[in-house]
């Protein structure tokens, strides 16, 4: 049971406040975003600040919906997926990760690297291409998440890939968005 409390010292020093781990369905995914919209609003938290994390949420959780699809159910090491938001004094700290195909990673990296050159501009810009274009990829998406992600925090968007074998990566996303 010492687990139990190493797991909430962890949580304690590492100030997270919302932390799921396993199945992600839509049903879920609304709960889990009703809990953190009730913990933002118990610690009286702007509501401009309220709204981009909410993006974000609804962004991050939209991909592990999206993509768990792609693994099969019965082998828990390809379907779990990871949830957590963290707060600190100054900053909201949203991290998600989900298996991909391990082939998949690579244009995943070269689209997130893209992504974190670009200014307030280029990020706009790009956005608005994607809009014009609206190309649906298989997976219903036209790669605006990632953009808007970005574009509500006002950061670069963290990430890393971390080898699953069997031809699968997980992949770990943090979104950091300021209180100010």
């Amino acid at each position: 049971m010492k687990y139990i409390y190493d797991l909430h010292k962890t949580m304690l020093s590492r100030n997270l406040i919302l932390v799921y781990e396993g199945e992600f369905t839509q049903e879920i995914t609304k709960s889990v975003l009703a809990m953190a919209e009730r913990n933002m609003d118990s610690m009286g938290e702007e509501s401009s600040v309220k709204r981009k994390v909410f993006n974000v949420m609804v962004e991050c959780l939209q991909n592990i919906v999206k993509h768990s699809e792609d693994f099969n159910p019965l082998s828990a090491k390809r379907n779990a997926a990871i949830f957590i938001i963290g707060k600190e004094d100054d900053r909201y700290v949203v991290t998600s990760g989900n298996p991909v195909d391990a082939e998949a990673a690579d244009s995943l990296k070269g689209r997130l690297d893209e992504i974190n050159t670009l200014d307030k501009e280029g990020l706009k810009k790009m956005y608005k291409d994607i809009i014009k274009t609206n190309h649906l990829s298989d997976k219903g998406g036209a790669g605006l998440g990632f953009v808007d992600m970005a574009r509500k925090s006002g950061q670069k968007l963290e990430y890393s890939f971390e080898d699953m074998g069997d031809g699968f990566k997980f992949f770990a996303l943090t979104t950091t968005i300021l209180r100010f």
